[in-house]
């Protein structure tokens, strides 16, 4: 019965751009909580709520500050929450791969004591937020590609 429904008439999570928006708002989830785990997050005490000089590091790698994490958690829900529909699924990850393509630029621009520093990032992040945003767009392109199809071919007929 599902193969005969629209991809609009999905349900939570079944298509494939669905399952890997999901994915990716557990990960978010997950790594946001993880940012205030002691621990998982090395010298929490140091954290601050915003700004470079957040002495905190998730996995001892990635510089994270209160409001960093929020903002993963709040990424994760997002997440959650657009796997309900197909297109909300690759608009999540095609703008939500900007976003953090968008944060890469912003840590390769605004540096050091810069009054704009206001999100904590090291190289690390950089090359992460980098890799994230690349990676969140293909996703949403090429994933959610069979969705795009669908939605400019007209019912009936077959998109060539």
């Amino acid at each position: 019965m599902s193969e005969t429904r629209s991809v609009a008439d999905r349900g939570y999570a079944e298509t494939a751009v669905q399952k890997v928006a999901l994915v990716v708002g557990i990960v978010f989830l997950v790594v946001g909580i993880a940012g205030f785990i002691p621990g998982l997050t090395t010298d929490v005490d140091s954290m601050t709520f915003a700004g470079h000089e957040s002495g905190a590091l998730l996995l001892g790698v990635f510089q994270v500050s209160i409001l960093h994490n929020i903002v993963h958690v709040l990424f994760g829900v997002a997440g959650l929450a657009f796997a309900r529909s197909a297109a909300g699924s690759r608009n999540f990850l095609i703008w939500g791969g900007v976003v953090y393509l968008v944060l890469w630029v912003y840590g390769l621009i605004v540096t050091g004591e810069n009054p704009a520093n206001f999100v904590p990032m090291n190289a690390a992040d950089g090359w992460l937020h980098l890799v994230l945003g690349v990676g969140m767009v293909l996703l949403g392109i090429f994933v959610g590609r069979d969705l795009a199809t669908r939605a400019r071919t007209p019912r009936g007929r077959t998109a060539v």
